[in-house]
């Protein structure tokens, strides 16, 4: 049985978006359009695909089996359009990274001006999340995500600083009215800006090292913030004299070099390995992922500390 390649798309974006509404808006058509185009689906293969309520859309046995066999196929028909790329000069079309929000902000803007310049055919969607997300299942040609939250089966590459730290910093005005920290122990007594996941997840215990020594507190504080969305309120927050703040050295860099904040504890602060673009091995290389790929190893030294 034939079926519409653009209903089939349609259909899935639906079942990716769990609804009509958010569809429309990641593939920039309308809700009636797609609504029209799953209809005729269903009309077609002449079976329910979706229950639909006027709040959700949920999908039948039927609408679940397909969406299991459907996003691999799918993707396969989106590579082999992708060999045509291999004739031109250039390559073109558009790379879908999915990145967390850190990456994004401190990883990505000394990799892609460069990579957009060499590549001008090529177009960038970034998707920022820090959750723990199916790069694949997402419509995503590659993640960035740190080594211990790389997926199974992907192929992993260097991409950036490869070691970062966790930095502590503070106002000096702060500083001078409650105290400089001596030991990790003392921030107990002091004002924390703390951080939370998208999972929910606080972003804590802080975590700091000194030869060999792991000292972890639990801080308290007057705020919390989300680390996705509201990073810069927390720094903003310990620039205006508010509490301690912790969050990649990067991240606070700007602002420590201008005078603004302080580091706390900078001999504790602790290192790690910095990112990996990784991908899936099991599917021909879209021509823009190979481009992009090869400009990272190409460029390694420039984006590497």
């Amino acid at each position: 049985m034939k079926a519409d390649l653009g209903d089939l798309n349609a259909f899935l974006a639906v079942a990716q978006a769990r609804g009509f509404r958010d569809a429309a808006r990641n593939v920039g058509s309308s809700a009636s359009t797609l609504s029209e185009a799953v209809r005729r689906l269903e009309t077609r293969l002449g079976v329910r695909l979706l229950h639909r309520t006027t709040r959700s859309v949920k999908l039948t046995e039927a609408g679940m089996r397909l969406v299991e066999r459907l996003r691999p196929a799918l993707d396969e028909v989106e590579a082999a359009l992708d060999v045509i790329n291999l004739f031109r000069d250039r390559p073109a079309g558009t790379l879908r990274l999915n990145v967390p929000v850190s990456a994004a902000r401190l990883v990505l803007p000394a990799i892609l001006p460069g990579f957009l310049a060499d590549y001008p055919d090529i177009q960038i969607e970034v998707v920022a999340d820090d959750g723990f997300v199916d790069m694949v299942a997402s419509g995503c040609d590659a993640g960035i995500r740190y080594d211990e939250r790389l997926e199974q089966d992907m192929i992993a590459m260097p991409i950036g600083p490869r070691v970062q730290r966790f930095a502590t910093a503070a106002s000096p005005a702060y500083l001078d009215a409650r105290g400089r920290p001596g030991h990790p122990r003392d921030l107990l007594a002091h004002a924390c800006l703390r951080g939370r996941f998208t999972s929910g997840a606080l972003t804590s215990p802080w975590e700091f090292e000194r030869d060999g020594e792991i000292v972890r507190v639990e801080p308290q504080g007057p705020l919390i913030a989300s680390v996705a969305g509201a990073a810069d309120l927390l720094v903003d927050m310990a620039i205006g004299g508010s509490g301690i703040v912790s969050l990649f050295e990067d991240w606070l860099r700007p602002a420590i070099d201008r005078g603004v904040l302080e580091p706390v504890l900078p001999e504790w602060w602790q290192a790690f390995s910095g990112p990996y673009l990784y991908y899936s091995g099991r599917r021909l290389l879209p021509p823009p992922l190979r481009a992009f790929i090869e400009h990272i190893r190409a460029n390694a030294p420039a984006v590497s500390n």
